[in-house]
């Protein structure tokens, strides 16, 4: 599919911190790590690559064996969120069965696997659409991992990730997620509690650290597709394809939750597609990479914030709507102009088409936007082809991703 497979990225991570870590002390320690990685990359050039100039893809979907070795997912994380390994250092979990009870969770049921006390590696036997009864409560060192079948959370509440640290979501189908209702909810062995009625996101970070968010097709939910407040931090949202939505990502708990000040998250290589409205993200407080990412749609803005965020945005391609009064990729939200020129938001490298425009502001503090950098940005004209394969991949067993 798509491109020639040209060069073979290997990423050799540093250990990871196992913590409910605040913000990242020295970004530019990890872009600088991230640049001796493709760097190394290109040295190791061969005619049995297969890269695509993606560094988390090149990592990992050169091995026809990547289904024996899943666990290896883990290595190849970039951004803010590098260090969430998942369950990495656990056991593999089947998901055999599609039923959902919130209080007594069956061995071999999605829901199982995802309260227990030990880090799992979550995996699914076939093609399965999960309908959650309520939102599925994940436990610390947890990856659910799609790959090598067509996984569908939806028609229900779907993923909670509620002050718990080191978890990655890979290769799931997320959409049409509800609200769910005052009920009661399992989230380890031994505890469960009550919920009052959860938002309906596609996935909902609340107060977690650690967490990475890759190729997942995400569409249609109740409120956000991907929602991070209440102190989360130490974030990467990848290889999304992310499609007919209103209000597609909050960054931020509200204006006056000054916690968020430490949040960090990267956006990088996401597709965002046909019928978005607005959110791609919407920011508070805190630091924000948007590098390498395809903005094809947007009915109202494409990037926005409030409380004085620092946006740092990289690469991007930025195609406006046909609408001559939507053309601005930017909102600044709930402030005076003479309040908002003093935000930090840059655009460095992005490609503007069908009239697209950036309003930059701040005078570009090298402290702030070293705080809101994780990786090095490819130019933007290689957009389409880092892009090219967002959302969840239709992986095979025993071929090549």
């Amino acid at each position: 599919m798509g491109m020639p497979l040209s060069f073979l990225l290997l990423l050799t991570l540093l250990s990871p911190i196992f913590t409910f870590s605040s913000h990242v002390p020295d970004p530019e320690v990890i872009v600088q790590q991230v640049n001796e990685k493709i760097n190394a990359s290109r040295r190791n050039l061969g005619y049995l690559s297969c890269g695509t100039g993606n560094p988390i893809d090149d990592c990992w979907r050169c091995d026809p064996n990547w289904e024996k070795n899943r666990q290896r997912l883990a290595d190849c994380a970039i951004g803010f969120g590098k260090q969430a390994i998942g369950g990495k250092d656990g056991k593999i979990y089947v998901v055999t069965d599609t039923s959902d009870d919130p209080v007594n969770p069956k061995p071999g049921t999605l829901r199982y696997g995802a309260i227990q006390d030990e880090p799992l590696w979550i995996i699914f036997s076939r093609d399965m659409v999960i309908k959650l009864k309520e939102e599925l409560m994940l436990n610390s060192f947890k990856t659910i991992d799609g790959r090598g079948a067509s996984v569908h959370i939806a028609g229900g509440p779907c993923i909670t990730i509620q002050y718990v640290t080191n978890i990655i979501i890979h290769g799931l189908n997320i959409h049409d997620c509800k609200q769910g209702g005052n009920a009661y909810v399992r989230d380890s062995p031994q505890h469960y509690g009550w919920r009052t009625i959860s938002d309906g996101d596609g996935v909902s970070i609340f107060g977690g650290s650690h967490v990475w968010v890759d190729h997942c097709s995400l569409s249609n939910c109740n409120d956000g597709l991907i929602d991070a407040i209440r102190g989360s931090t130490a974030i990467t949202i990848s290889n999304n394809y992310m499609t007919h939505h209103n209000k597609v990502m909050l960054l931020g708990h509200s204006d006056s939750f000054t916690r968020d000040k430490n949040m960090q998250v990267t956006i990088a290589f996401n597709h965002f597609g046909e019928g978005l409205v607005q959110r791609m993200p919407r920011c508070r407080h805190g630091y924000f990479h948007v590098v390498n990412n395809d903005y094809t749609h947007w009915e109202m803005y494409a990037i926005g914030g409030s409380a004085s965020p620092t946006i740092n945005s990289q690469g991007n391609r930025f195609l406006a709507p046909n609408d001559i009064f939507n053309k601005e990729v930017t909102k600044h939200e709930d402030a005076a102009e003479s309040e908002w020129k003093n935000w930090n938001w840059r655009s460095e490298g992005d490609l503007m088409l069908n009239g697209a425009f950036f309003i930059r502001s701040g005078a570009g503090a090298s402290s702030s936007y070293a705080k809101a950098s994780s990786l090095s940005a490819r130019p933007s004209t290689l957009v389409n082809s880092i892009t090219m394969n967002a959302g969840a991949l239709g992986c095979k067993k025993g071929k090549r991703c």
